[in-house]
């Protein structure tokens, strides 16, 4: 069969394109590919629908791709998104106070977990350091991607020192109070603090990270409280040395004719039971010294790492009898039946160096003064008596 041609010409057409024009009136619709409903998946077909030379077939496919499509998973939901959510928080280092405070304020954009719970709160740690001997956690706010906490935690006996060789976690973690097991972090961030204008103030919005997870050392002495459950899937960064630190007050009384020695708290103690925590309580003894007078002992503080106490007691005599004398400080975990443990000691004297040494000097050199001081614990238990 043959058709006039564009110039006046004869151009021969087959009887399957006759048959084809003839049944199916209008421009021929290309068959619909499955490319056409998930482009998303298949790019290297995209070419094949504006090759050369198919002006005919590139209306169709252009058109078929504009359909209504079922409606996509919301931006950074899907799979292939790593975004998963900023934090607000403001960190002050008060240098005059020995105290780091992180005060979270909200989250954006949070990403669902698999459960659909939107019920958060942010957790803190100091690192490197026990885990828990540093943890601390907001309030849980629930039924929302955008939580406002504004609230702030503190840490008590941040020196110079830790600000500059520590790093502050901050995890976003959904609330599994109805599991069994806990649910990892939703996200999490890290912020070195060496960077911190002490009593200065500086606000942060960061975006969220995937958790960090390090198997844990099988060397780890896991009976001394590192925790059997949580942290076998978080960052064993604990530091062997550290043993915590105490916060003691002096004050030679010229009315009463004594010193007055005040424990007012501990911080970042180590942990000496299966729980992860202690049991501590604090011991004083003023060597020499015999009898009851020259020994005291603070309450126990139950399953806490970071105990506050409060508590001030008496030795009486002249500055310059006091002078000749140390001051052992020992803190302890009480264990009911057996021996208590061991967590650290401090000595105060004028055969004492550094802080300790110039504590208890400016103790005994001024009257009715009371002097407030972090001292870090010493692991070698008091060798000067019981």
């Amino acid at each position: 069969m043959a058709c006039a041609g564009p110039a006046g010409g004869r151009q021969r057409v087959n009887m399957q394109e006759h048959m084809a024009i003839d049944v199916s009136p209008g421009p021929i619709q290309p068959i619909r590919l499955i490319s056409d409903y998930f482009p998303h998946f298949y790019p290297f077909l995209e070419p094949v629908l504006r090759a050369p030379g198919s002006q005919a077939m590139l209306a169709p496919a252009v058109h078929s791709a504009s359909q209504p499509q079922p409606n996509p998973e919301p931006e950074g939901d899907s799979d292939d998104s790593t975004a998963l959510g900023t934090l607000e928080f403001t960190l002050l280092f008060d240098a005059d106070n020995s105290t780091l405070h992180c005060t979270v304020h909200r989250a954006k954009g949070l990403k669902p977990p698999a459960s659909g719970s939107v019920d958060t709160y942010v957790k803190a740690n100091l690192l490197p350091g026990a885990i828990k001997a540093s943890q601390l956690r907001t309030r849980t706010v629930r039924g929302t991607r955008g939580p406002v906490w504004e609230e702030t935690l503190t840490y008590h006996g941040f020196t110079y020192q830790d600000a500059g060789r520590k790093t502050l976690r901050l995890c976003v973690c959904e609330d599994s109070r109805l599991r069994r097991r806990r649910a990892p972090p939703l996200g999490e961030l890290r912020v070195p603090l060496r960077k911190l204008v002490p009593n200065q103030a500086r606000s942060f919005d960061i975006c969220l990270e995937k958790r960090r997870l390090t198997k844990r050392p099988k060397s780890l002495d896991t009976a001394r409280g590192m925790s059997l459950y949580e942290e076998e899937e978080m960052e064993a960064e604990v530091s062997g040395e550290e043993r915590g630190r105490i916060l003691l007050s002096l004050c030679y009384s010229s009315q009463r004719g004594g010193l007055l020695v005040g424990v007012l708290r501990c911080a970042h103690l180590a942990p000496m039971d299966a729980n992860g925590y202690s049991d501590p309580f604090v011991r004083l003894f003023l060597h020499p010294g015999s009898g009851k007078r020259s020994k005291y002992k603070t309450s126990v503080r139950r399953k806490t790492l970071n105990p506050e106490f409060n508590e001030e007691f008496f030795y009486a005599g002249h500055r310059e009898e006091l002078a000749q004398k140390t001051l052992l400080v020992s803190v302890w975990d009480y264990d009911l039946g057996t021996a208590d443990d061991f967590i650290g000691g401090v000595q105060l004297s004028n055969r004492a160096s550094g802080e300790c040494l110039r504590h208890w000097r400016e103790c005994l050199s001024r009257s009715d003064r009371r002097l407030e001081l972090w001292h870090l614990l010493d692991s070698v238990p008091p060798q000067l008596g019981d």
